[in-house]
């Protein structure tokens, strides 16, 4: 059973940082890309950065120069760097793993950048 388990989550003020981390258990994890996704209250969920399996990156504007993603073939796990956090970042934070015919989900962890 595929699982993606999200930690890293919690209360930072803004300018702050954290970094969330995203363990999947699953089979080859070397060829899926993954992707940090986020959805803050009453909004939809959005795209935040992704990572193909040759390492390049992809950010959307609103995180880009503050947030780095990155992975760890060898321990199944992909990370997001967040820094210079703002109000506008609070969401809960989704990892996403994708593949041919695969697509699998996290449950979330909350960030919140308040003062």
């Amino acid at each position: 059973q595929v699982q993606l388990v999200e930690s890293g989550g919690g209360l930072v003020q803004p300018g702050g940082s954290l970094r969330l981390s995203c363990a999947a258990s699953v089979s080859a994890f070397s060829i899926y890309v993954m992707g940090w996704y986020r959805r803050a209250p009453g909004q939809q969920r959005e795209y935040v950065a992704s990572i193909i399996p040759g390492g390049t990156m992809n950010y959307a504007d609103s995180v880009k120069g503050r947030f780095t993603i990155s992975r760890d073939n060898t321990k199944d796990t992909v990370y997001l760097q967040m820094n210079s956090l703002k109000p506008e970042d609070t969401a809960v934070y989704y990892c996403r793993a994708t593949a041919t015919r695969r697509d699998y989900w996290g449950q979330g962890t909350q960030v919140t950048v308040s003062s």
